[in-house]
Parts: C-alpha cells; sequence; structure tokens
C-alpha cells in the first residue's frame, strides 16, 4: 500500500500572457491536503481549476509561490525531475483518455512499466485490466472500445506504477451518467486500496459530494463554497479549505 502525498500550496499564482492582456488563471491560492484525502475540486468552466491540477501534479510550474508535494518543493524543479515525479507517484487521468491509437490496450496500460521492466509491465496491466472489468478487452485496440471502455483503460494506466498521489481532471466530462459513475467508483476503490491521495476536478456536483471535501473555486481562486449555481445540491457538504 502506497503512503497517500501530503500538498501544500503557498500563494500560489498562474499568469499568462493573452492578446488582451494578462490571464491569473490562478490567483493567490493557499492549499493544504493532508495525505490519503480524497478532495473534489469544483467551480464554473473557465475558473482555473484544470490550471490548478497541472500545477499539482507539477505538469506546469506557477509564476509565484511555492507547490510542495510530499515535502519536496516542485515548484522550482526543472521539468525533467517534475516528469520523473509524475512516472513514478502521479497517476493522472483527463477527460480524454488520450490512449495511444496504435497500442492495444494492454500495452496502453503497460508503457509506462515497461520502460522499467517488460515483464513487471504486462503482468501489472493485465491485473489491472481484469480487476476493472476488461480481461477479454486487453487485446483490442482504442477505436475498438466504447468510451466508458476506454476511459478504464485510462484509469488503469493512471494506477499501473501505484501512484501515492492520482489527479484527475473531468474524468467523466465525455461519459454517459452510468459509465461515469463506473469510473469514480473505480478511482475511489483505487485510492482506498492503496492510501494514495485523491484530487479530482469536476463540475458535477454529484461527483463531489462523494469525495471527503469540496473545495470550490472562482475566478482564479479558492473558497469556502462551490459555484453558486449548485448551492442547493452541494449545500452543507462544502468545506474551508486549509490555507
Amino acid at each position: 500500500m502506497s503512503s497517500g502525498t501530503h500538498i501544500r500550496l503557498d500563494d500560489v499564482t498562474k499568469r499568462y500572457e493573452t492578446a488582451a492582456g494578462v490571464v491569473r488563471a490562478v490567483d493567490g491560492v493557499n492549499l493544504d491536503v493532508q495525505p490519503a484525502s480524497r478532495v473534489a475540486i469544483t467551480g464554473p468552466s473557465g475558473c482555473g481549476k484544470s490550471t490548478l491540477l497541472g500545477l499539482i501534479a507539477g505538469m506546469d510550474a506557477p509564476s509565484a509561490g511555492r507547490v510542495s508535494i510530499g515535502g519536496r518543493e516542485i515548484s522550482t524543479m526543472p521539468e525533467e525531475e517534475r516528469a520523473g515525479l509524475r512516472r513514478h507517484e502521479i497517476g493522472l487521468v483527463f477527460q480524454s483518455d488520450n490512449l495511444l491509437p496504435f497500442l492495444t490496450a494492454t500495452e496502453n496500460v503497460s508503457l509506462q512499466l515497461s520502460l522499467d521492466d517488460p515483464r513487471e509491465g504486462n503482468a501489472r496491466s493485465l491485473e489491472l485490466l481484469t480487476d476493472l472489468g476488461l480481461a477479454e478487452e486487453g487485446a483490442m485496440f482504442p477505436d475498438q472500445l466504447s468510451g466508458g471502455q476506454r476511459q478504464r483503460v485510462a484509469v488503469a494506466r493512471a494506477l499501473v506504477h501505484r501512484p501515492s498521489l492520482i489527479v484527475a481532471d473531468e474524468p467523466t466530462g465525455s461519459l454517459d451518467a452510468e459509465s461515469g459513475a463506473a469510473v469514480v467508483d473505480l478511482l475511489l476503490a483505487a485510492q482506498r486500496a492503496s492510501g494514495a491521495t485523491l484530487v479530482l476536478v469536476t463540475h458535477e456536483p454529484g461527483v463531489a459530494r462523494r469525495l471527503d471535501r469540496i473545495i470550490g473555486m472562482r475566478d482564479g481562486r479558492l473558497g469556502d463554497r462551490a459555484d453558486p449555481a449548485d448551492d442547493t445540491e452541494a449545500g452543507p457538504s462544502l468545506k474551508r479549505p486549509r490555507a
């Protein structure tokens, strides 16, 4: 079992230069996520949720402030080191499955581990695909799978290296309700089994309520409430993020 990763953001800002001027996609965010916790980040489209998740996952560096993962400051790491961190310790799930079309389901899942040991990669991927109900689909290519099946393969790929941190960006956004619920079931089950930290971005109140803590975001900033449009559904379950 992996030990979950502690996440800490101190006054983190991410700015982008655009033709219309400077955009603060993330604006002075402070956040503390305890190891092995399950956190949903919710809010309207364009409020900075995906940018924030990318900073937590080390996919980008902040313009200002500090991002620390497991006690290590990643905001000043060179990209090569952040890539190594993602490869070994972080599992990534996106709205789009991003599977390689020329690889089978098994090969897509095992690719990351196969870079170190092909035998381990294949055995681990087959184990995961079986657990996810895809034992018969392992030899199929992505275009032979349904949307829900492809996203389950993507979840398996994110879990194959037993990450201590799982980050999921709108993992149900392109799925129907039944397939989306199944994907969230898988992520929550994986988190419980491994003890990993789970941070999930979603605009769906029903998905957010299934996690332990909901953090609202608007205009690049965190608040103690989610999108007001969702208040009637999310209400009492919202908790103030620790800063």
